[in-house]
């Protein structure tokens, strides 16, 4: 979906489309018409998504308010309604499902598509798919087709918004190759600067690389990983149903963060995962007994850790307290790539049921 946060919230403010917009945080809803700006905000909040007219200006998601405020003064400023966005994620799924029933959830407004047992060409089904969802939800979405899920993910981003794009034979080396290395979902900024120092800048120049080159300087795994989606290669399946053992939610940062100078920013994101996280819990109808926090370091080291409560927790604040327990057993000697918390020890989340037993009858 295209800048989805910001397209509901332009279905309810129709006025403010080909604005600098920006969505983040938890305050009041305009009244009258009148907006905040982010000139105006004072606080720790972090931006969730920006309208393509903000981001043209700098302003990106997990960028911190204040910051947005210098590039973008005047961009209006909305808080966040996740159950708004749950509510048109179900409209454009139902609506895809009604065409292409064979469908991965990615989460709420991406998901994975397999077409190979439908007839007509996949252009064609991609126009059906997009009038579906336009229809259903008054929203654009953009479609990349391949033969996997690591070349469509590129490929949905190429002709953003409202896009079709279609990677067939040579059109690897045509559309994808030119792009760079960061266009690979899973090679990071700091991959990518450590890529660049080789004189790797481009996908096609990672393709050509020696694989030795890359295996000593990022090990085996990692290296063969990306000599494989250099050259578009991805086995992996359009997954239907799975039973989720653990939620998350992470971000990688566009600058590695220092744990003091950057703390409010850090902050924000921090709390930001854990109502995010809390909402893919209450949405799955699932509470966890076990929260946890992943840290990738400046250096590429990963550090983890899990802290097992008494009983199991779906809401935000919850674990934010339980996951802000798992930091201090960390220690923050470097800079941060990436801030993740996650749940698991999953259990269906009986309700009010679960905390107020009920005498029954035996007949």
């Amino acid at each position: 979906m295209d800048a989805f946060y910001a397209s509901v919230e332009l279905l309810r403010y129709p006025d403010l489309r080909g604005r600098p917009v920006v969505i983040g945080g938890r305050g009041d809803a305009p009244v009258d018409g009148r907006y905040a700006f982010l000139r105006d905000y004072v606080g720790r909040g972090v931006i969730t998504t920006a309208t393509y007219e903000a981001r043209a200006l700098g302003v990106h998601s997990a960028m911190g308010m204040m910051k947005a405020a210098q590039l973008a003064p005047d961009a209006v400023m909305l808080p966040v309604d996740f159950p708004a966005y749950r509510h048109y994620s179900q409209l454009f799924k139902a609506a895809v499902a009604t065409i292409a029933p064979h469908i991965e959830d990615r989460g709420i407004d991406e998901i994975y598509i397999d077409l190979s047992a439908l007839e007509g060409s996949s252009a064609a089904l991609a126009r059906r798919i997009k009038a579906a969802v336009r229809e259903a939800t008054g929203l654009n979405c953009s479609i990349g087709i391949s033969s996997n899920k690591l070349v469509s993910k590129i490929a949905s981003e190429l002709d953003k918004p409202d896009g079709i794009t279609v990677i067939g034979p040579g059109d690897l080396e045509r559309r994808i190759w030119p792009l760079p290395v960061s266009r690979i979902n899973g090679i990071g900024p700091k991959a990518t600067v450590r890529l660049q120092s080789l004189g790797i800048d481009t996908i096609a120049q990672l393709a050509a690389a020696p694989p030795d080159l890359l295996q000593a300087n990022f090990g085996l795994a990692y290296a063969r990983w990306m000599v494989d989606a250099a050259h578009g290669i991805d086995e992996r399946p359009v997954v239907t149903e799975s039973e989720p053992k653990s939620l998350s939610r992470e971000t990688t940062f566009e600058r590695d963060l220092h744990v003091r100078r950057d703390r409010t920013l850090l902050s924000g994101i921090f709390r930001e995962l854990c109502v995010r996280l809390a909402e893919d819990l209450r949405r799955k109808r699932v509470r966890g007994a076990t929260v946890g926090i992943k840290l990738r370091f400046e250096d590429f080291r990963i550090v983890t850790r899990d802290l097992t409560l008494p009983e199991a927790v779906n809401d935000a604040d919850a674990i934010h307290r339980a996951a802000g327990q798992c930091l201090k057993r960390v220690v923050l000697d470097r800079r941060l790539r990436l801030l993740g918390v996650r749940v698991s020890k999953l259990e269906p989340d009986l309700g009010d049921a679960r905390q107020h037993p009920v005498q029954l009858a035996l007949y």
